[in-house]
């Protein structure tokens, strides 16, 4: 197995399943040609990301990683009329890029970008008696991953799914002499998530177009 025979068997199923679309498309364009780092969801990933919160019924969605706007474009194409999404993005410029790419999909008035660090933007929507949300995305810097995960409790209510992106690193999680922030934040989603009494969790693996990597899920029950 090998990325190439990865990324090859990537592009079949988006061939098939994900037909070219010019808001996601050009979503990505114009994220590269603003130099933002290509580390988006694969387009496989987005459509997941958007069937779960359809099954989910999800009226209000928060994610925490805004990047150019990629991922939240998935997100907001699954909720109805009045829904909506709160996309938290720690670098003015990425939400610069987010914003047009919403409002040329025809989705900005569906979204509110918060732009700062997200830890103090999570710590600002508890102290303005912010609902629960439906379902939250995390996707941002991963040594904040346990702050994130508390937010995310913080807002959620019996039946929320939070799905965490990036858990598996390469499979660095089970190397216990790997000292990278990163890998210690996707650790603590596993150590967090098997400790919660108020979820129930998995995680999965996955291959393709964006390496070998994978995302966790937490459902609230109580």
């Amino acid at each position: 197995m090998s990325q190439k025979l990865w990324s090859a068997v990537d592009e079949y199923i988006a061939g098939h399943l994900v037909p070219a679309d010019p808001a996601l498309d050009g979503a990505l364009r114009a994220s590269d040609a603003a130099g933002l780092p290509a580390i988006n969801v694969a387009p496989t990933h987005g459509k997941l990301l958007m069937m779960l919160a359809m099954l989910r019924g999800a009226r209000r969605i928060l994610e925490i990683g805004t990047l150019g706007g990629y991922s939240t474009i998935w997100l907001a194409r699954a909720l109805p009329t009045d829904g909506r999404l709160v996309t938290l993005e720690y670098e003015p410029r990425h939400a610069e890029i987010a914003r047009a790419n919403l409002t040329a999909a025809g989705l900005i008035d569906k979204v509110d970008i918060r732009i700062g660090p997200a830890r103090d933007t999570l710590k600002t929507m508890d102290r303005e008696g912010t609902e629960p949300f439906d379902l939250v995305f995390i996707d941002a810097d991963k040594p904040n991953n346990p702050h994130y995960i508390a937010g995310a409790l913080r807002f959620s209510k019996p039946g929320t799914l939070i799905i965490v992106d990036n858990v598996i690193r390469d499979g660095a999680i089970v190397d216990g002499l790997n000292e990278d922030p990163r890998v210690y934040g996707a650790r603590s989603v596993f150590e967090i998530f098997g400790n919660e009494p108020r979820i129930i969790a998995t995680a999965l693996q996955t291959v393709g177009v964006k390496g070998y990597d994978g995302f966790a899920m937490a459902l609230v029950t109580e």
